[in-house]
């Protein structure tokens, strides 16, 4: 069966394909290392062995065991600043930003949840990689504030309220994940289980679900009083 593009259903280029493949499966190899080694027990040389490609290879699709340990978060990022950047800015630019993030939710590969979640656990456990992890997520926040600055600057939009709308939505992400993560956290970690059993136990919907709530949150938390 071909692999098609997510923006529309042409079938995929072979050497994309091949391409898509081989970062995949280092994605996935490296996720059952970990998890089941620990991060720092397991070398370069023993994930890039365990693929069957060389450090070369690996270091054209990761530039660092951080990276590959955490793509599953990369990917996200990346595809919500794909929707970000073609998201027509109209009405409330937070709004825009919500609809962005659950159609990047959406729109990733059908096995996206089932390692999102098992990366979770591994940063859990892992300080180096709750370090990468936060850095990544700042530097997304960033981009985001520089997209929305370079399309809305002008005199009237305060830089300072582009860099608060970008820090919400990161925020109102991380809320939503956690919350998402804790509620299937006893499944959350086990890549040998099988998978249609993940899949059902932790669903899209409920990561959606939890977006969309935090989201509706947001009014009356900014407002609460005591």
């Amino acid at each position: 069966m071909h692999e098609t593009n997510t923006d529309d259903d042409r079938p995929m280029p072979l050497r994309e394909r091949k391409k898509r493949r081989t970062r995949e499966a280092l994605g996935e190899a490296a996720l059952h290392l970990f998890l089941d080694r620990g991060f720092d027990a397991v070398t370069l040389d023993e994930l890039v062995d365990a693929v069957e490609v060389s450090k070369r290879t690996f270091f054209r699709y990761f530039p660092s065991k951080e990276a590959v340990a955490t793509a599953a978060e990369h990917e996200l990022w990346d595809a919500y600043l794909d929707r970000i950047t073609g998201a027509p800015l109209t009405g409330s630019v937070l709004d825009v930003l919500h609809t962005c993030l659950t159609t990047a939710v959406r729109g990733m590969d059908g096995e996206w949840e089932r390692r999102f979640l098992a990366t979770r656990g591994l940063i859990a456990h892992t300080p180096q990689l709750r370090d990468h992890s936060d850095l990544a997520s700042l530097r997304t926040q960033d981009r985001i504030a520089d997209e929305l600055g370079g399309r809305l600057g002008d005199d009237t939009t305060p830089d300072v309220q582009v860099r608060l709308l970008a820090e919400v939505a990161m925020a109102a992400w991380r809320t939503a994940a956690r919350r998402w993560v804790r509620e299937h956290r006893h499944t959350a970690f086990d890549l040998t289980a099988p998978r249609e059993q993940q899949r059902d136990s932790a669903t899209r919907a409920d990561l959606i679900d939890n977006i969309d709530t935090t989201y509706a949150a947001l009014g009356d938390s900014i407002a609460l009083r005591i």
